[in-house]
């Protein structure tokens, strides 16, 4: 089947279910709390009203959404290569995207729009946010052929020939995938990484909870404090170890959920000139980019994941036209889980043409040590200490206090040594981490700017940092020798200015 996306074209008719389920589930998401305690006081006939009104909402949002799909088109401007969407129901936009300022572009399909058979395609670029460009509701075969159409840059008004008969792109040919993550991988991925995040995600659930126990117990005017007793009464040296130990496998098992969930079937293969990534349990994420687009590559490894031979990699996108957040810089970044030093090197190959040679090593003066250690270790030890002066109970955690030193003066230690940055003639290698060590890989054209800075007191010591700004992000050297810095500017300024690659 072929398309003509010349033509303006629209949604599939799911769409008006989508778009008003996603309607809904918003407003529910945003009165969940007061809808709940209204429902739990409420009489019969209260109830009755608020069920008429939740029913009214759905109508609402399905006749907005009806008319949201009237107008919602798109299509492909074959003379202009650009990529042509126009939507709104009480305010119009029009939207005109350059093809060649196509980043990447996703292929979705979420739980409901699994149950009823279409696809979401999303499309990032340089300059304009991808949740403008979001077609929500569409066939599946359409969304592939538009997506080869929209990466093929000035062949988007191709059409099939005798010396080009595969061009048809609702036609999927298998490909071997180049990476393929099974679930044993993903096991060993859950169990050996993202303990930070999974432990930021289980204070932000073990909040939620006691918050919303306290607010149930609120609502049936029966809250006496039970909640905070329980925990006084409860604390003991067993029942921190136990506790700790439920803490652990909660944990473990909170990281290998969140794995499968995300990268669960994960695939990366190379389709013509790009790489195909897709990845997902209950909702599955087709993603195209461009190798060339790929401004910083970086992998690390923690010291189990050494002792198993994986590696985690990550490959940031470059930013233009817009300073973009920090959470569509990381919504952005491509990550690829659990690979192997052969399936790693093969990735480095197809993003940099060859793999990184090392070259001279730069180390940061030991004074790196001085503010860490400072703010982090002396000035919480002599708080502590006059704390201890106010309240005299508290001293008998100074044990805890010397394990908090020690281990915090290690982690900066750790830090101080993994902080390298390797130069050679055509990488720049920046190494850092405690527990994770990640290698962070970018070519010199791909340079946007370079900062130096310099602290008065470290002048006679000739002592400065380095900042290197790309459209992916920031790579930054610090305590490094300062003459040796501008020697290193001047180096890349160089090769800036004489290099004919461009940058993306």
């Amino acid at each position: 089947m072929l398309t003509d996306f010349s033509k303006p074209q629209r949604q599939s008719v799911a769409g008006i279910v989508i778009n008003g389920a996603y309607i809904v589930q918003k407003f529910v998401r945003a009165m969940f709390i007061p809808l709940a305690l209204f429902i739990v006081k409420s009489n019969k006939v209260a109830l009755l009203y608020t069920v008429l009104g939740l029913a009214g909402v759905l109508v609402l949002s399905l006749i907005y959404a009806y008319f949201y799909y009237l107008k919602f088109t798109f299509y492909l401007d074959p003379k202009k290569q650009e990529f042509v969407i126009d939507k709104g129901v009480f305010g119009r936009k029009h939207l005109n995207i350059p093809v060649e300022k196509i980043q990447q572009v996703n292929i979705n399909q979420g739980f409901l729009q699994k149950l009823i058979g279409v696809y979401s395609l999303q499309v990032d670029t340089a300059g304009t946010e991808s949740k403008e460009v979001n077609i929500k509701a569409i066939n599946g075969e359409i969304a592939y052929a538009l997506k080869e159409h929209l990466l093929n840059g000035n062949n988007i008004a191709e059409q099939p020939s005798e010396a080009n008969p595969e061009y048809d792109a609702t036609v999927k040919v298998p490909e071997t995938p180049l990476v393929q993550i099974g679930a044993s991988t993903l096991l060993k991925v859950g169990l050996t990484s993202n303990y930070g995040q999974s432990i930021l995600l289980l204070l932000g659930f073990g909040y939620a909870v006691f918050h919303n126990i306290k607010e149930l117990l609120k609502a049936f005017d029966n809250d006496r404090g039970q909640l905070e007793e329980f925990f006084k009464s409860g604390i003991t040296l067993i029942s921190v170890g136990i506790l700790f130990a439920g803490i652990i496998i909660i944990l473990l098992a909170t990281n290998v959920i969140r794995t499968f969930i995300k990268y669960f079937d994960f695939q990366l293969s190379k389709h013509q000139k790009s790489l195909l990534i897709s990845s997902g349990l209950f909702a599955k994420k087709n993603t195209l980019l461009h190798p060339s687009r790929v401004q910083i590559t970086t992998y690390s490894q923690n010291y189990f994941q050494k002792k198993i031979g994986l590696f985690n990699m990550t490959l940031k996108q470059a930013h233009a036209g817009h300073q973009p957040s920090e959470n569509e810089m990381k919504s952005s970044n491509m990550e690829v889980p659990g690979c192997n030093a052969a399936e790693k090197e093969e990735i480095l190959k197809m993003i940099l043409k060859q793999l990184p040679e090392r070259g001279r090593t730069f180390s940061p003066n030991f004074r790196f040590l001085n503010l860490p250690i400072f703010f982090t270790v002396i000035i919480p030890l002599a708080v502590y200490v006059v704390i201890c002066n106010l309240a005299p109970e508290l001293r008998s955690f100074y044990g805890v206090a010397i394990i908090y030193v020690l281990l915090v003066t290690l982690m900066i230690y750790i830090s101080y040594t993994k902080h390298r940055i390797i130069v050679s003639e055509d990488f720049i290698i920046k190494q850092s981490g405690i527990w994770d060590i990640s290698q962070e890989i970018m070519e010199p054209h791909k340079i946007q700017s370079i900062s130096t800075s310099q602290y008065p007191w470290h002048r006679k010591l000739d002592i400065g940092h380095i900042t290197l700004h790309t459209a992916a992000g920031d790579i930054r050297f610090l305590y490094g020798n300062y003459t040796e810095i501008k020697t290193l500017v001047n180096w890349w300024l160089y090769k800036v200015e004489s290099t004919e690659k461009d940058w993306m």
